[in-house]
């Protein structure tokens, strides 16, 4: 497996290039507005695409990162889509955050034509991505994942076998639910502690490293502080995700509560903060 496609090259898709770059693969590339992408393409020399179809055709493996179920739907079911593209016998690996019920589909639908498929939703932001740590969550045949496994240890440190197609995504719902809790939890104790008039970086020094520490207050506390609300994960998306799990079966009321904070966030023009920007929900901001 040498030359890989890759589709949607944004926040986080950008240093997963870069560092499959780095592993020795040959990677073109398409996203939806090939000017925000100027720089990149000069940076990397990569091969840029006009189609998600273009960017499939020939390729041994072909990796999707877009935004919405809604893209994955289009850069996978299209009329210039990678399933009426991609050669037999290559990898669909779909990195998105998505409604599990699609990952099934897709992986019926490329298996019926000679593919292999993976979900493989990612968690680490775009810390995790610069770094290659991404925790990767995989969904499919397990002799596929085997097959993958050197592509995600390109952009990952913890890579797990989860089970079959869906289950990447139901995993990655998991952690979305785990980290809802934690961040508003790390948003009310910050709050607490600017009425309670502490220091905040005495706060975070004191707790960070005990039982209430986090990933979230270790990386999103400091710029929370520093009211520094640039996107390692946007908002919006965390949103979508958010509801792609209260969709599921089952009750789930502190994630159906964050999700209403965020939302309200979302509704004043904040999407595209990262999201961090929930303590501006406990600041009244």
């Amino acid at each position: 497996m040498q030359t890989i496609g890759f589709i949607g090259v944004g926040v986080m898709g950008r240093s997963m290039v870069k560092n499959l770059l780095k592993a020795g693969y040959e990677v073109a590339i398409y996203s939806r507005t090939k000017s925000k992408l100027t720089d990149f393409l000069e940076e990397t020399g990569v091969q840029w695409c006009d189609t998600a179809a273009e960017c499939a055709a020939g390729r041994d493996a072909v990796i999707t990162m877009v935004g919405y179920p809604k893209d994955v739907e289009q850069v996978y079911f299209g009329e210039k889509g990678i399933l009426s593209a991609a050669q037999a016998g290559a990898y669909l690996i779909d990195m998105t955050t998505t409604d599990p019920a699609l990952s099934v589909r897709i992986a019926e639908q490329g298996k019926a034509g000679g593919l292999h498929v993976l979900d493989a939703p990612v968690s680490g932001g775009d810390t995790g991505a610069k770094n290659g740590t991404l925790s990767i969550m995989v969904g499919g045949d397990e002799a596929d994942f085997a097959a993958c496994l050197p592509v995600f240890q390109a952009m990952g440190s913890q890579i797990v076998y989860e089970g079959p197609a869906g289950a990447g995504q139901h995993t990655k719902m998991a952690n979305q639910v785990a980290i809802a809790g934690t961040i508003a939890g790390v948003c009310e104790a910050l709050s607490y502690a600017e009425r309670a008039g502490l220091d905040p970086d005495k706060l975070l020094a004191s707790i960070s490293k005990g039982a209430a520490g986090s990933w979230q207050m270790e990386n999103l506390m400091p710029k929370m502080v520093k009211q520094d609300y640039a996107p390692g994960f946007f908002l919006k998306h965390f949103i979508k995700d958010m509801k792609i799990a209260l969709s599921q079966e089952g009750s789930l009321p502190i994630l159906e509560r964050v999700c209403a904070m965020y939302g309200d966030l979302e509704a004043e023009g904040m999407g595209d903060l990262g999201t961090q920007a929930l303590i501006r929900h406990y600041r009244g901001e």
